[in-house]
């Protein structure tokens, strides 16, 4: 991909007052999730979190914290932003989802994409903007040199409240290869389905379908690249353009760590569900104790204990290893470099998930998973993860074949 860059202007936005602290936010998230739990329900039969949750986040700023300052965000960093998706998740990973995938492509946008662009799509602060890496549809180039674009995009989650929508579709021009251009379609150019909520878990993410019908997306809102492949060694417009170098991080990389923070959050939330069993049940056969007396209990809590805080050691040491890599050169955000972080996030998935389905899940006990028990939720929202198309197939089969390639500098095989 080409890149171009902008000199800093003078288009600064107002931030809204008071201006939040990065601790200020992470509290407010984990204060936020505490009333999430009991609305776990309602979320799922609805589809999406409410519009009282939507706005509170709102007041928050969330939907504002990787937005460049000069367009009103509040540019805080990778970090702070993945411990609101934690603190979000433990509470329910349903609107953790759900926020997670449709505020985290304002980094995507932020990096990849010049100033015209980016005063058009942060022009109200706020940002919500799902996004798929499935190619789908149709583009014909327009007369005026933008494109016309038509389909139909499944699992775009956050779509209830979104701002924009982030999509790929392939194109083809003068007899030459299809090629896969990437789209950043404004709210007025498309439509939201109404197909989200019978799915066996995360049934309140709102990853619903999005349609676009003869949608004009102008030339400056497209790229011809795929979100998955771009290439930052060469440095980027966000970077040049804000000055800071968490806009020359690698996208490929950024979306994996958004899989382990969920990952975290949900276990995160079972441990928490789990411990209320321990100091409220007792055992079933005797001598019949308090759980928290009890050796079993004690050792698959601790088991799973230690492998959900490796996990999030995991975790914020991919973001370190993000954070110092970007911090450099931009040639040292190699596709090497990004591939080995996520190895670091493909095992604090694993872990996770091992934490929940190993111990927690079946030793519960079966009025503890009855449905609408939270660790019932839980187990559905974490088995849904794992089905998931960028951990079942990419992180962790596609991840290993692509690091080793490009490690040892091996052509690629079919």
């Amino acid at each position: 991909m080409t890149v171009t860059s902008s000199a800093p202007g003078t288009t600064d936005l107002p931030v809204p007052q008071p201006a939040p602290t990065p601790d200020g936010v992470v509290a407010r998230a984990e204060a936020l999730a505490r009333d999430l739990v009991g609305r776990q329900a309602e979320t799922e039969q609805r589809g999406f979190y409410a519009e009282d949750t939507h706005e509170e986040f709102r007041d928050a700023g969330f939907y504002r914290l990787l937005v460049p300052r000069r367009y009103g965000g509040h540019e805080f960093g990778v970090e702070t932003f993945m411990r609101v998706v934690v603190a979000l998740t433990r509470g329910c990973p349903s609107t953790g989802w759900m926020y997670c995938l449709g505020a985290a492509h304002a980094h995507a946008v932020a990096t990849l994409f010049d100033e015209r662009a980016q005063a058009e799509i942060f022009a109200d602060g706020d940002f919500v903007c799902p996004a798929t890496v499935m190619p789908g549809g149709t583009g014909e180039r327009a007369p005026d040199g933008g494109w016309t674009i038509s389909g139909t995009w499944r699992y775009c989650s956050g779509s209830p409240y979104a701002t924009h929508f982030m999509g790929h579709t392939l194109v083809e021009e003068a007899g030459g290869e299809p090629r896969p251009l990437l789209f950043v379609a404004p709210r007025s150019e498309f439509v939201r389905l109404d197909d989200w909520g019978g799915q066996l878990g995360l049934r309140g993410s709102g990853s619903h379908g999005i349609r676009i019908e003869e949608g004009r997306i102008p030339a400056h809102l497209t790229l011809d690249t795929h979100l998955s492949r771009v290439d930052v060694t060469a440095g980027t417009p966000g970077r040049a353009l804000h000055g800071n170098p968490m806009y020359g991080g690698g996208p490929l990389s950024f979306m994996i760590i958004e899989d382990a923070a969920l990952a975290v959050g949900m276990a995160k939330g079972a441990l928490d569900a789990y411990e209320e069993l321990m100091r409220s049940r007792r055992t079933l056969f005797p001598p019949v104790v308090p759980r928290t007396e009890d050796p079993d209990f004690r050792y698959w809590y601790g088991e799973a204990a230690g492998l959900i805080h490796s996990a999030e050691a995991g975790l914020w040491g991919a973001i370190r290893q993000w954070d110092e890599l970007s911090a450099g050169k931009p040639g040292d955000v190699t596709p090497e470099q990004e591939l080995r972080i996520a190895t670091i996030c493909r095992e604090t998935v694993r872990m996770s998930w091992r934490a929940v389905e190993r111990y927690l899940f079946p030793t519960a006990g079966s009025s503890a998973v009855r449905q609408g028990e939270r660790m019932e939720r839980v187990w559905r929202d974490m088995s849904m993860q794992q089905s998931h198309a960028g951990i079942s197939v990419f992180l962790y089969t596609a991840a290993n074949r692509e690091f080793a390639r490009a490690r040892f500098g091996a052509e690629s095989t079919p």
